[in-house]
């Protein structure tokens, strides 16, 4: 059974790219391990696997380029590199992401972030940001076979706020993103983020270059538009 929310709608974060400008340094951590492992991948290759799980990317780069380590050690080789960035440099914010935040929470909106980084950099970010609060539910890619585009995170983050898919609107970066929140019967917001690569978020039910284009009465506009539908 869902509980009945006074709002009776939600909205779940993206956080890479999102709530913190993250893909140009996880490019340059990823561009270093590529070397390591003596695989040239240009960063137009690199985009296509922005949105999609460690794990997603590990998986078909073994694949691809016959690398003999485990996927588990690649993608410890990647978190570990990224960890080690964010804590000697500092860490990017997507600007108008944590006062949106602050307000959607102030008015008992319930929020959720589902990305596919794991909880560890999970755990960076709202802590460094001070936004920990603010969410009733944090999901990981890692707790999941199938990452975006595939919808499961995104249904978890549903569950987990007792919120019906349908009344949950989610706010992405990428082309994965955008297609899994459709998969899971959700409405997107795209955030056409320049730093994310070349993302098409055609699909998208709005599309937005900015946070100060976005507010609380266009994202209930979208939680609520399929009850007149």
């Amino acid at each position: 059974m869902y509980r009945k929310y006074v709002m009776q709608w939600a909205v779940i974060f993206d956080m890479d790219g999102v709530i913190i400008d993250s893909e140009p340094f996880h490019w340059i951590v990823n561009k270093r391990i590529f070397a390591e492992l003596g695989v040239d991948i240009s960063e137009s290759e690199y985009q296509q696997y922005i949105g999609t799980s460690n794990t997603n990317m590990w998986t078909l780069l073994k694949q691809q380029y016959g690398l003999a380590q485990e996927v588990s050690d690649l993608v410890a080789m990647q978190v570990n590199g990224n960890i080690a960035y964010m804590e000697t440099e500092e860490i990017p914010q997507v600007r108008g992401a944590v006062q949106l935040i602050g307000e959607l929470s102030s008015n008992g909106i319930p929020l959720a972030i589902a990305s596919s980084s794991p909880y560890r950099i999970i755990d960076m970010v709202v802590s460094g940001f001070n936004i920990r609060n603010n969410f009733s539910a944090l999901v990981s890619g890692e707790d999941f076979e199938h990452g975006k585009p595939a919808p499961d995170i995104f249904l978890k983050a549903s569950q987990l706020l007792n919120v019906v898919p349908e009344s949950c609107v989610v706010i992405e970066d990428s082309t994965h993103g955008v297609t899994a929140a459709h998969a899971a019967g959700m409405r997107c917001v795209g955030l056409n983020n320049k730093n994310s690569g070349n993302q098409n978020l055609n699909a998208a039910d709005m599309i937005i270059n900015s946070f100060s284009e976005l507010s609380i009465q266009k994202l209930q506009q979208l939680a609520t538009c399929h009850k007149n539908e």
